[in-house]
């Protein structure tokens, strides 16, 4: 079973999925950066969070 997600985290991937769906790939490192580009996140934790989000939504796609 995996780790259920805070809706936060959530909503704003599928957000960001959304409206900047060009810049987000499979590689993690790649999503934090573009995380950081597009988003005011405030901590460095919940950014992560993030871009693994929309890094397993894209892989899923992807699939």
């Amino acid at each position: 079973m995996g780790r259920i997600r805070q809706t936060f985290i959530k909503r704003t991937g599928e957000e960001l999925i959304e409206k900047f769906a060009d810049k987000f790939t499979s590689d993690f490192e790649e999503n934090k950066k573009a995380v950081e580009e597009v988003a005011m996140i405030s901590t460095k934790t919940l950014r992560n969070r993030i871009a693994g989000y929309v890094t397993a939504k894209v892989k899923k796609m992807n699939a």
